[in-house]
């Protein structure tokens, strides 16, 4: 089923989420199907709990190479894909305190852009949809797309992260932008 995605504004999008008790509840997996249904309808890379209205720390992702950044360096792209993955009750550890920049969209903010910083290295862990754990690095767009949806469970959008708003743009605008911001 395709759930409705909050937009910025809505306070679910400003809290802190619960972690999820049960992975394996049946709520739970019906709420993992609907996600990834509505993340592949919307065209997303990612889609965390609270943008559709449910405070919990759960999300969905996929870092496929076609949505990686073309102004990346042969170095940053290492390891930036992802497959489709389940992530519940994430952890983050950054591996470099190293940063990039990138031009980051998101579901809850329909028809802009911003360019943020992030670190470029990364350790990410939680459960999968089978409550198994998962551990993974990652790099370039697959480091991003875990700390922008992870950003979602404390009540944070990527606007926030910015630190330099000139560059918050419409989608349309972006062609006037080099890769480089």
């Amino acid at each position: 089923m395709i759930l409705k995605i909050a937009r910025m504004g809505h306070p679910v999008l400003a809290q802190i989420a619960a972690p999820v008790p049960n992975p394996r509840a049946p709520e739970i997996q019906r709420l993992i199907n609907d996600m990834v249904e509505t993340m592949i309808d919307a065209n997303g890379a990612g889609l965390a709990a609270p943008q559709v209205h449910v405070p919990l720390r759960l999300v969905v992702f996929q870092a496929p190479g076609e949505r990686a950044d073309p102004g990346l360096t042969d170095d940053e792209r290492f390891d930036h894909t992802a497959p489709l993955t389940v992530l519940i009750n994430p952890e983050i550890t950054v591996l470099d305190e190293k940063t990039e920049g990138g031009w980051e969209g998101c579901l809850s903010v329909p028809g802009l852009r911003g360019w943020v910083e992030r670190p470029a290295h990364i350790r990410y862990r939680g459960l999968g949809a089978d409550g198994q754990p998962i551990e993974r690095t990652a790099r370039g767009f697959h480091a991003r797309v875990v700390q922008h949806e992870v950003d979602h469970l404390d009540g944070r959008l990527y606007p926030g992260r910015m630190t330099d708003l000139s560059k918050l743009i419409f989608e349309s605008e972006i062609r006037h932008f080099t890769p480089a911001g």
